[in-house]
């Protein structure tokens, strides 16, 4: 089986976690300068087996795109143009920067490294991907007869 990549977009730097060959569970894997994400995806790829790529979409609360939307999708096209075999979705990323400081605040990270906007980045993006993946075995189990 081949991994799943995720990716939480950012300006300055972008969160980069992937799948265990089983897909089972996701772990940050990087975090990267935005101008080299497209490099580093594709190097990525042609070293492992990738199935998917799954890109944070951030939304408003009431599921309208966000602002920043406008920086992701160009990258998004970009991405799909180099990597025209290799599918790649959009997939909802609310509270992921929440939920990745309280993780840290829970797994007792001192608050100076809490304020390593890397280590953030990289857990959003593996909550991204844990997410993406819950949803596919929710959405697996319920097609099952």
């Amino acid at each position: 089986m081949a991994r799943i990549l995720g990716i939480d977009y950012g300006r300055k730097r972008c969160g980069v976690a992937v799948t265990d060959p089983l897909q089972l569970v996701a772990t940050a894997l990087a975090t990267v300068p935005a101008h080299e994400l497209l490099r580093f995806v594709a190097d990525y790829v042609r070293r492992e087996p990738v199935e998917r790529i799954i890109v944070g979409q951030p939304l408003q609360l009431d599921g309208s795109p966000s602002e920043s939307m406008r920086y992701i999708a160009p990258f998004v096209a970009s991405l799909r143009k180099a990597l025209p075999d290799v599918p790649i979705a959009l997939y909802d990323e609310r509270f992921t920067s929440s939920i990745a400081h309280q993780a840290m605040i829970d797994g007792g990270l001192k608050k100076s490294q809490r304020r390593d906007k890397a280590r953030v980045d990289s857990m959003a993006a593996t909550i991204i991907l844990n997410d993406y993946l819950s949803s596919k075995a929710r959405q697996d189990e319920a097609s099952m007869p």
